[in-house]
């Protein structure tokens, strides 16, 4: 079963597992290079200029490895990104070193927010912050989402996608409460039903 397409080599299917758009590597490239310019060259240009070159030799040299170090990590952590959708759940995996696997059913998601700051606007990709019954959490910062499915390009098409498959799931909230309306009828009908016996006796 196609979905859609999203711009990358396939569509996406259901049971077949999709990645984000290339353009997240280049946004993560981005943010990168900005602070390299706005936290980096602002104290290591006058260090170059001014400090002996020993000090110079011994600040360029773990600088460079950092860099380096994160300048190769991000296609590496790009490339552990993965979603699959499937008729009952969303499962994602992430992880360079640290691999790790998570598991939404569709019955479980109350809300699917959009989230787009000014340089994935530019790139034209945006996240979608999942948020999941017994686990979205009021706090100082908002609510926490439980995944997020990062750097989409057609992201609302996908959220629309989700909302649909949400909508064929019964809630697990509106499930836990229809099993606790029902007993509490059960027990009520008990209780009415041993009044009648009761008066039915004394007759």
């Amino acid at each position: 079963m196609i979905l859609m397409g999203f711009g990358m080599k396939s569509d996406i299917r259901v049971g077949e597992e999709f990645k984000p758009s290339p353009r997240l590597k280049t946004l993560y490239y981005t943010y990168l290079i900005s602070s390299i310019m706005l936290f980096v060259l602002p104290w290591y240009v006058p260090v170059l200029i001014f400090a002996p070159t020993e000090v110079v030799v011994g600040i360029t040299v773990p600088l460079i490895i950092v860099l380096a170090f994160v300048a190769s990590w991000i296609p590496k952590y790009y490339n552990s990104i993965s979603y699959l959708l499937t008729e009952d759940e969303i499962i994602w995996r992430r992880g360079v070193w640290f691999k790790n696997t998570g598991i939404v059913p569709y019955n479980r998601i109350t809300n699917i927010d959009i989230s787009q700051g000014p340089l994935s606007r530019k790139y034209g990709i945006a996240s979608l912050s999942i948020q999941t019954a017994g686990y979205s959490s009021a706090s100082s910062y908002g609510k926490l989402s439980e995944m997020k499915i990062l750097g989409v390009e057609r992201f609302e098409e996908l959220r629309s996608i989700i909302l649909d498959f949400v909508k064929g799931k019964k809630p697990v909230a509106v499930e836990a409460y229809e099993e606790d309306f029902d007993l509490k009828i059960l027990n009520e009908l008990g209780k009415i039903r041993e009044l009648l016996e009761k008066m039915l006796e004394r007759k």
